[in-house]
């Protein structure tokens, strides 16, 4: 059964470890005063941050290391 937070237009993350990168780097730019993509009253940076990655309001690239 599918995840009810994902959509066919988010896209896939292929790790947890990934999703809090992105979040935390998200959750840096809230508190430097980027203004916040969904409603959380009394939420913290971090909280707010997820919450946009798993909505998938947070746009990303997943980029590969060039081989040596």
């Amino acid at each position: 059964m599918p995840d009810k937070n994902q959509n066919a237009d988010v896209p896939q993350l292929d790790s947890k470890y990934r999703k809090i990168l992105i979040a935390s780097m998200r959750s840096k730019q809230i508190q430097k005063g980027a203004r916040p993509r969904v409603n959380l009253p009394n939420a913290k940076p971090t909280r707010i941050a997820l919450a946009e990655v798993e909505r998938g309001l947070v746009q990303f690239d997943l980029t590969t290391r060039p081989a040596k």
